[in-house]
């Protein structure tokens, strides 16, 4: 079993960024966010490896968050790259993020306060397709930013019509709370969605009926660690209504092929 959405933080400032984003999103965390923290949550619920998504916030940071990151490439915790739309020599630095092994790259539209189909997330989506890098983005709400969405499933299709990205996921099965979007604009299309903190939040019919729609080879199971539980998620998704060789693909299967593992 993968989990394809996952975050951490370097021990130095986990309490102080969980405190942050559980303030902010008003939320309660289910680990306490390190590396250490994870792995253990991992072990506990039985998953062989979970995927980290590092978030680069201000392009300043690229240089730092993938120092880190670039500690887990491999074995319980691998790490994605991060980049940030602002970053100007965006090919420079996606082919770093190549050659130094990352299999993908992760966007945050809210955090980094840029519409999805802004021509710098394009630029960034079409060439890390040249490179054959994943690129996983937060798509539909984020209790941070209750105002806004920057990543609509109406802006996901433009990108997905214009780019033709060869492996994008778009997390939140395609658009947390937009679910009625994505039925309508996203399932069908070549575009893989992830399960991140979706259950208890989207009925499970639907779910259920995304994930034929859409095709249960193109969903990836997530969970967004710390902002929900591993080993409840894991409980929680065992009890849908789809079969076991469904559930086996999603569990990992999917994942697998994905990161070529």
């Amino acid at each position: 079993m993968i989990d394809f959405h996952t975050h951490m933080f370097p021990e130095k400032i986990a309490p102080k960024t969980l405190h942050f984003l559980s303030e902010r999103c008003k939320t309660v965390p289910f680990t306490d966010g390190t590396p250490q923290g994870l792995a253990a949550s991992a072990e506990e619920a039985g998953l062989e490896c979970s995927v980290a998504l590092p978030v680069v916030t201000n392009p300043e940071q690229f240089d730092s968050i993938n120092r880190f990151a670039e500690q887990y490439r491999e074995g319980r915790i691998l790490s994605f790259g991060g980049i940030h739309p602002e970053n100007e020599d965006y090919k420079k630095k996606l082919l770093y993020l190549k050659d130094h092994g990352f299999p993908g790259i992760k966007l945050h539209p809210d955090y980094q306060d840029t519409f999805f189909n802004d021509i710098r997330y394009k630029r960034i989506i079409s060439f890390a397709s040249e490179l054959d890098l994943i690129v996983s983005v937060h798509a539909g709400f984020d209790p941070g930013y209750p105002d806004c969405v920057h990543c609509t499933p109406a802006m996901a299709a433009e990108v997905l019509e214009e780019v033709q990205p060869t492996r994008l996921v778009l997390a939140h099965m395609g658009g947390f709370l937009r679910w009625d979007e994505v039925e309508q604009e996203l399932v069908g299309r070549d575009v893989w969605f992830d399960t991140a903190v979706v259950f208890g939040q989207i009925p499970d019919e639907q779910f259920v009926r995304i994930c034929r729609n859409h095709g249960t080879d193109r969903i990836l199971f997530a969970t967004d660690s710390p902002w929900s539980g591993q080993k409840e998620s894991v409980a929680y998704f065992r009890k849908m209504d789809l079969t076991e060789a469904e559930k086996t693909q999603i569990l990992g299967e999917n994942a697998k092929k994905l990161l070529t593992l």
